[in-house]
């Protein structure tokens, strides 16, 4: 039987613990919160991206020929090609999506991976034949675990079965992939919905070719809510990135929580001048923190 993507992000993960920050939490009651939004990577999960130059160059080429042996191809020789490919394909994506006049595009990652295949078929490479979607989605998968472990935050079940109890509508917002759902029954077992995230409430960038801090994510949510007749200013969205998560939250009437779990994953962008003025209302060094102010 063939194994399915989730599959595969079970197989790969390992526990990830996060890394204090030392950011001071600010916590207080919000009255009147119907409901609450989340991003996912580096708030409901651990996020590993690994570091940056060379470190990062090297842990890409090894990713890419673990992705490629794992699918049974020889990756000798390939590696530092593929992973530039890789990097080409994605800007030259952004480049079309801006010129269309998208500020803040989202990749298809598949397609992504379907033309750095066809060009490593070009140049001798790789036989390019036998690459449908399934296959393509795959490699995806095999190479983004191994550039990008994630893990569940800690008391993240707990949490949104306490918000849930509560009777709040739970969501997310997020730049993600075609994997990035399947974290929910990859690692925890169940779908996002089993675990209180309404799947009206789900809005994930691959689905619309937006990213954040691009305000359409944001402005879907806030019309989502809107059909439930909740305004944004009834709703968190909580996230770890004060540019990518607070920003675009803020300017749509949301209220907002900073998550500053971990170190690996909180961005503060200080001194971008976007943020002068801008404070969150929360500031969370742990999940658990955001019950009892909600």
């Amino acid at each position: 039987m063939e194994t399915s993507n989730a599959e595969i992000l079970r197989q790969l993960a390992r526990p990830l613990e996060p890394i204090p920050t030392g950011q001071a939490a600010v916590l207080q009651p919000l009255c009147g919160v119907r409901a609450v939004m989340f991003d996912v990577y580096g708030t409901l999960f651990v996020s590993d991206s690994g570091d940056v130059g060379t470190t990062r160059q090297e842990l890409c080429r090894q990713a890419f020929s673990a992705a490629m042996e794992a699918l049974g191809i020889p990756s000798d020789g390939i590696a530092a090609r593929g992973v530039q490919y890789l990097a080409d394909a994605i800007q030259e994506s952004h480049q079309r999506s801006r010129s269309q006049g998208i500020d803040h595009p989202e990749v298809d990652i598949v397609d992504v991976w379907r033309q750095v295949v066809a060009k490593l078929a070009t140049s001798g490479c790789l036989n390019g034949g036998g690459w449908d979607e399934r296959r393509l989605g795959r490699l995806a998968v095999e190479y983004e675990c191994r550039v990008n472990p994630v893990w569940p935050m800690p008391g993240l079940r707990p949490c949104l079965a306490a918000l849930a109890e509560k009777g709040l509508a739970l969501g997310v917002v997020s730049n993600a992939q075609f994997y990035t759902p399947l974290l929910f029954p990859a690692l925890l077992g169940q779908a996002a919905e089993s675990l209180g995230l309404a799947s009206d409430l789900q809005f994930y960038s691959y689905r619309t070719g937006h990213a954040k801090p691009g305000l359409v994510l944001h402005r879907m949510a806030a019309e989502a809510l809107g059909r439930r007749g909740i305004r944004p200013a009834d709703a968190v969205y909580v996230g770890n990135d004060m540019l990518n998560d607070v920003y675009p939250a803020a300017q749509l009437g949301f209220r907002t929580a900073l998550f500053a779990g971990d170190a690996r994953s909180l961005r503060l962008h200080q001194g971008d001048p976007r943020l002068d003025g801008l404070a969150p209302d929360l500031v969370l060094n742990d999940l658990g923190e955001l019950i009892g102010c909600v």
